[in-house]
């Protein structure tokens, strides 16, 4: 399953919100060598209840808006 995803980096609170079109992401890691993108990983899996080798960012590595998809 693919996921729109917004990122926001930099969150004093970790959460994920839904809305109509995917997933906003706050998170406490910063956009910076790659940190936020193993972040988003790992919150996702956990989200989702699967391993962090099931989620995989498809599209906007070096974005806030990417695409993410969920192997379950």
């Amino acid at each position: 399953m693919k996921v729109q995803v917004t990122v926001k980096p930099g969150a004093k609170v970790q959460k994920i919100v839904e809305n109509g079109d995917g997933l906003i992401v706050y998170l406490h890691a910063r956009a910076h060598d790659g940190e936020a993108n193993v972040a988003l990983t790992r919150a996702l899996a956990d989200y989702y209840g699967v391993s962090k080798s099931c989620v995989e960012i498809v599209k906007g590595t070096k974005n806030h808006h990417k695409v993410v998809e969920i192997i379950k």
